[in-house]
């Protein structure tokens, strides 16, 4: 069952679960569904570059060639402001 924002900002997100947000080719979007805050950084890019080669990713463009291999894996625990896990895949350099 894919989760809305609405219900992220409801608070209905587990909280082992996070959103994902991703960064490539200068496109932003999230990942449709969340995932578990502490998968493994090689779990979350094999995740995104799946949904990203497929056109899965809301706001950024299907990539067949898709390599997140040499992105950075953040992640920020939820907050007052962010009720929700929040889980950043993006380039080693800004605005990738």
């Amino acid at each position: 069952m894919e989760t809305t924002m609405e219900d992220l900002t409801n608070n209905l997100v587990q909280s082992t679960d996070a959103r994902v947000n991703v960064t490539y080719s200068g496109q932003n979007g999230d990942l449709p569904d969340t995932v578990f805050f502490e998968a493994t950084d090689g779990d979350v890019k094999s995740w995104v570059t799946e949904a990203v080669v497929n056109g899965g990713i809301p706001g950024i463009p299907a990539a067949t060639d898709a390599n997140f291999e040499d992105f950075v894996v953040d992640r920020f625990a939820a907050t007052e402001e962010r009720p929700y896990n929040l889980i950043q895949l993006r380039p080693k350099t800004p605005f990738g």
